[in-house]
């Protein structure tokens, strides 16, 4: 321990820049976003208003069985059910389930990540547990950076700040089998972000 102690440390030769790690997102934020999930097998559907955001998701899950379909977001019942888009709401795992509707904290447009807390009606299963995880968010939940997403988190809880804030970016997957790409290993395999711009 006493040579460690009186090891040289090396100084560097010049003084650590200022300069932000990564270049600013040049596209619109929105088609930022889009280009990053859509790069790691997500899909984001960009959509100008909620008569259109909800007919494409009705269409989107028309391939499921209203039954299996789960949403704990309170402020998304009515438009739901304006849109006749049939789902349970979730009380466990102990329906079968294939797709959870829930809302996120913010979407970042540089590395297309969903950000969702516990603090959300989906609470920290609904973005896990079903094998299609469908998001929905308005344009003013879209930041650049995952800095500007921590801010804002910290800026809307202040001192009572959720008990987890996760990061999704893409489907669930892995390669620890014999190096081979498998969606869904410990996750949804699908997630799919609707957009209103």
């Amino acid at each position: 321990m006493g040579k460690l102690r009186q090891a040289k440390h090396p100084v560097p030769d010049e003084p650590v820049s200022n300069e932000p790690v990564f270049p600013p997102v040049a596209l619109p934020l929105e088609n930022a976003f889009k280009n990053q999930l859509e790069s790691i097998s997500g899909k984001v559907y960009l959509l100008n208003d909620e008569k259109e955001l909800f007919d494409t998701l009705k269409q989107s899950i028309s391939e499921f069985d209203p039954a299996t379909v789960f949403c704990n977001e309170a402020h998304l019942f009515p438009m739901l059910k304006d849109a006749e888009i049939g789902f349970q709401q979730y009380e466990g795992p102990q329906n079968p389930v294939e797709a959870g509707i829930t809302a996120c904290e913010f979407l970042i447009a540089r590395s297309g990540t969903v950000m969702v807390s516990s603090a959300q009606g989906g609470g920290r299963q609904l973005s896990v547990y079903p094998p299609v995880h469908i998001v929905i968010a308005r344009k003013n939940q879209l930041v650049e950076s995952l800095e500007e997403a921590y801010a804002g988190i910290l800026e809307k809880y202040n001192d009572n700040l959720p008990s987890q804030i996760a990061l999704i970016t893409g489907p669930s997957r892995t390669a620890d089998i014999e190096k081979t790409l498998v969606l869904g290993a410990h996750g949804p395999k699908e997630i799919r972000v609707f957009l209103l711009t």
